[in-house]
C-alpha cells in the first residue's frame, strides 16, 4: 500500500469548492508497486471531479503494518482501502 499527498484543482464548482480551486488531499492506494499506484492515485482524482494533480510526498507502507489488527483499527482510512483499494480524504485550505 502505498500513501500519497497530493494537489489537485477542482474542473466543476461542487459544494464549498469553487472551479478551479486547489485542494490537498491524501490518497491511501492499495496497490503493490509506486509506479502503479501513483497512477491509480491521478485516476481516482481525476473520476471524484479534480485535474492538474500533484503528488508531492509518497509512502510506502510495509506488508507487516497491514497485517497488523491494531494498526488496522486505529487508522480507518487504511482499513477503508484494504477493503475497497482506495481512500480518499480532502483537507480545508
Amino acid at each position: 500500500m502505498y500513501i500519497f499527498s497530493a494537489n489537485a484543482t477542482a474542473r466543476v464548482a461542487r459544494d464549498d469548492i469553487e472551479e478551479g480551486q486547489q485542494m490537498p488531499f491524501i490518497v491511501y492506494v492499495n496497490f503493490v508497486d509506486l509506479f502503479g499506484a501513483e497512477q491509480l492515485c491521478k485516476v481516482y482524482l481525476m473520476r471524484a471531479g479534480f485535474t492538474d494533480i500533484e503528488i508531492e510526498k509518497r509512502k510506502f507502507v510495509p506488508g507487516k503494518l497491514l497485517n497488523d489488527e491494531r494498526v488496522i483499527n486505529a487508522d480507518k482510512a487504511m482499513r477503508e482501502a484494504i477493503e475497497h483499494g482506495y481512500m480518499i480524504q480532502m483537507f480545508d485550505e
